[in-house]
């Protein structure tokens, strides 16, 4: 097999195909395996190409078809449509008077999803694929159930049986999970930077980087789970710390399990030990937010020989340096933006830019925070009822130690920074517009954690083991690879969909098996298939029918 490009005259679209050889006596006849899509531009071409190595990397792997049914019927209506369509025009006779609704599958997300499970490799990572056969489809099929519809165990395996066709032992996946240890969590890891690094003809240099915090609907603490600071305001619950990396696609590289009382900026040692360990790396660069900020976390990136853009806390810099911030007429006037360079000491960059869009809304919500303190104030001026809250100190003033009212020279000085925003980067030869460019670019991480959070419902968690904590962590992540990666093929090969408009479409391609009440034959009739549906199934290489069709 091999890529092939063909040019459009008086046009600038390029096909980009899978192509095999075939040898007919004397002959050989060129065959499309996989048409790929079509690109408008050398860099469109370039992401084309590229995709199109790695799904022919895959097929070239392919010894067998990679769907499967542990239900015999869901599994033989699904064999007996793909067989259908070969021979659209062969007729049924049949009364439907006779025909009755035995079930109805939702085919598309194990169609689409679970063939894309397996060319992740996500199929071989649960102990040893000889011996454990059915633990690693019931990780597969509990992957598919948190992308169809995220909820409990117990509630998955009632939704796969009722809605997929499938069923599963509860007891039997409970200690499936346990079989995920140390061993498969290196595989997935492994797999997932696999993936993204294949897809791409040259190494990833940038790596976005950030933390979050997932609680469980516990107070009970152990090695894993503890209270700390959390981001989603469950201070009185435990939780854990999850560490994460995407590319610039946002493409998942790979995950950390933390306690979560750990300071995110303490995870940053592991990450690079990450990269180095599971390939080489000739340029990093390492984006995240304030968070990652001290001076041992950017010593260590730079004796790494790594590089890094991290948000900088421009109102913690020293007396001197936060004089030239605030220094406006220094700044360079750019396209609707101001841009300021601040040399630091070790050879660093603190980068300033001021945008007149961004001091408006720094000014809108401090307003209405401001508001909503004034409501406050009103019902109560104890002290006590604002010491919990930070946002509040921020512009308060503490009376006599018995009252407290908002404090005026606060609000000034906060004014000054409306509108500033700033990095601090290693990179010399980066110009500012660039770095500010890439550092925007730590979008795709936040728009993981919330399809992690949101979209999967990660959380709140309710495994109490470390191990089955780590096995449901395992299983979304292996959810978010496969959703990020459908995303980019799709938006690459047809149009930008949303995952969740994705998802809805795959769940809607349905088929309804009939059995003939006098001889028992069944048929199978699937829905009617959309637009978008076609697409999502043309993308990952497969046929979309509503053609009806005999089952046995």
């Amino acid at each position: 097999m091999f890529v092939r490009v063909k040019s459009t005259p008086n046009s600038p679209r390029q096909s980009v195909q899978i192509v095999a050889s075939d040898r007919i006596g004397e002959k050989v006849k060129q065959r499309i395996v996989r048409y790929v899509g079509i690109a408008m531009n050398d860099e469109e071409l370039v992401k084309m190409k590229e995709l199109a190595e790695f799904i022919k990397a895959g097929l070239e792997e392919e010894s067998a078809p990679a769907l499967f049914r542990p239900d015999e019927l869901a599994q033989m209506a699904i064999d007996k449509r793909k067989k259908a369509d070969l021979s659209p025009d062969q007729p049924l006779q049949v009364d439907l008077k006779q025909l009755r609704e035995e079930s109805r599958v939702t085919a598309g997300i194990h169609e689409i999803y679970g063939k894309l499970f397996d060319e992740l490799g996500f199929d071989r990572v649960v102990g040893d694929p000889a011996r454990r056969v059915q633990a690693a489809k019931t990780i597969k099929h509990l992957v598919m159930a948190r992308i169809a519809n995220p909820a409990s165990k117990r509630k998955s395996v009632i939704e796969l049986e009722r809605d997929f066709g499938v069923k599963l032992d509860l007891n039997a996946v409970y200690r499936t999970l346990d079989y995920v240890d140390e061993k498969s969590l290196e595989l997935i890891q492994k797999k997932a930077w696999d993936a993204a690094t294949g897809l791409f003809a040259q190494k990833i240099d940038v790596v976005f980087y950030d933390c979050t915090t997932l609680y469980f609907e516990s107070f009970a603490e152990d090695e894993l789970r503890e209270k700390g600071l959390s981001k989603e305001h469950k201070f009185s619950e435990s939780q854990v710390l999850l560490a994460m990396m995407v590319t610039r696609e946002g493409l998942p590289l790979g995950y950390r399990l933390y306690n979560g009382a750990t300071w995110e900026g303490h995870t940053l040692k592991d990450a690079i030990a990450h990269i180095k360990s599971i390939a080489e790396v000739d340029r990093v660069v390492f984006v995240a937010d304030s968070g990652l900020l001290s001076k041992d976390n950017l010593a260590l990136i730079e004796q790494s020989e790594m590089q890094y853009i991290v948000a900088a806390r421009l109102k913690n810099q020293p007396k001197s340096i936060k004089n030239q911030i605030l220094d406006k007429a220094s700044y360079q006037q750019g396209n609707q933006i101001m841009i300021k360079e601040i040399e630091l000491p070790g050879k660093r960059r603190l980068l300033v830019n001021y945008t007149e869009k961004r001091a408006r809304k720094d000014a809108h919500d401090r307003q209405k925070a401001l508001d909503k303190l004034q409501k406050k104030i009103n019902k109560s001026k104890n002290p006590e009822s604002f010491i919990s809250n930070s946002s509040h100190r921020r512009y308060l003033k503490i009376e006599n130690q018995q009252s407290v009212k908002i404090d005026e020279e606060k609000i000034r000085y906060a004014e000054q920074w409306d509108g500033l925003h700033g990095v601090i980067t290693n990179i010399s030869d980066i110009p500012a517009k660039d770095a500010f460019e890439q550092y925007r670019g730590l979008w795709q991480i936040e728009e993981s954690f919330r399809l992690t959070k949101h979209d999967l419902r990660v959380r709140p968690i309710y495994h109490w083991t470390p191990r089955r904590i780590q096995a449901h962590v395992a299983i979304c992540f292996m959810a978010l690879v496969c959703i990020r990666h459908l995303s980019y093929r799709v938006k690459l090969q047809y149009q930008p969909l949303s995952p969740e408009i994705i998802r809805n479409e795959l769940v809607h391609v349905q088929q309804s098996i009939l059995i003939h009440k006098t001889n028992g034959t069944h048929y199978g009739i699937p829905s009617k298939p959309t637009l978008h549906a076609k697409k999502i199934y043309q993308v990952m290489g497969e046929k979309l029918s509503s053609v009806p069709f005999l089952i046995a």
